[in-house]
């Protein structure tokens, strides 16, 4: 194993630690702690979670059989899609984080994978998208998932999806929602705060403001996106720099009246879970 980089065990563990922080904050919209939410609770993303993470952390399997193979172990544990986007997104940087070398940090060589990833990478997380079977999945002229292998490598199918998807436009743009943006804002609240978990609730809410929710996009269209990020927007108060005790009821109201609306901001929670398993990678490595 490289200098600086992590052992499968610890990649393992800090995917698991990444996924539990997520649920322990209030995250509007979202399965948390503090309320269940769109016929899931705690436990099933707990369930998901502890299924997906040795898939995720195997050194022997590509990004692909990851994904596949985390997707496959997770709708098996709950009977639901669960964490689809928490595995696309933390596949890579699993990877990554097994391979990190003195003098290259996680960005660079996640950088590195993404740009070699195959069309064996990309039947795999097709087979993996089409076996969760999101909600909202669209047809395409080109990169349907549904239509089976089309020998575009992942990275080329992503590019395809990079302006109606996220999680696409993460992979071509090596993570720079999440180094960019989403890191910066949750080490800022972290400066504010002991409390973990209200540093997760205002990184939660920066990205809902941030970026179009894309799972809402895909399900309820721009407008219902927009109208979520504008209500987001108009709270800041109550979870900027961090929430404040006397603010969490106006986030539980928030909370409730988006789950009153069956919408759930799902790729936001994605982010929220790759940027604490980020996080935990670059404080554990060695580089």
């Amino acid at each position: 194993m490289n200098a600086g980089a992590l052992a499968q065990s610890e990649i393992e563990a800090n995917f698991l630690a990444a996924c539990l922080a997520e649920l322990s904050a209030l995250k509007p919209g979202n399965v948390h702690r503090y309320a269940a939410g769109h016929g899931m609770e705690v436990a099933t993303f707990e369930r998901a979670a502890a299924a997906s993470a040795p898939f995720i952390a195997n050194p022997k399997l590509s990004v692909g059989k990851r994904i596949l193979g985390a997707t496959e172990a997770s709708v098996a544990a709950t009977g639901v899609n669960t964490n689809l986007g928490i595995v696309l997104l933390a596949a890579p940087l699993a990877k990554a984080a097994a391979e990190l070398s003195i003098g290259v940090g996680l960005r660079r060589r996640l950088a590195t994978i993404l740009s070699e990833l195959d069309c064996d990478d990309a039947d795999d997380a097709f087979a993996a998208i089409r076996f969760a079977n999101p909600a909202g999945l669209g047809e395409v002229e080109e990169g349907d998932v549904r239509l089976g292998s089309s020998r575009l490598t992942l990275i080329e199918a992503m590019y395809l999806a990079k302006d109606r998807d996220r999680i696409a436009n993460a992979y071509v743009t090596a993570y720079a929602d999440i180094f960019d943006v989403a890191l910066p804002a949750f080490h800022a609240a972290l400066a504010e705060t002991n409390d973990r978990s209200l540093a997760i609730t205002t990184l939660h809410m920066t990205l809902l403001t941030e970026f179009p929710d894309s799972h809402i996009l895909r399900k309820y269209g721009p407008d219902i996106a927009a109208d979520v990020q504008k209500a987001a927007r108009s709270l800041a108060s109550s979870w900027s720099p961090i929430p404040r005790p006397n603010s969490l009821k106006t986030l539980m109201k928030f909370d409730a009246d988006l789950k009153g609306r069956r919408i759930n901001p799902g790729t936001t929670a994605d982010f929220v879970v790759a940027t604490i398993f980020a996080d935990l990678i670059s404080r554990q490595s060695r580089t």
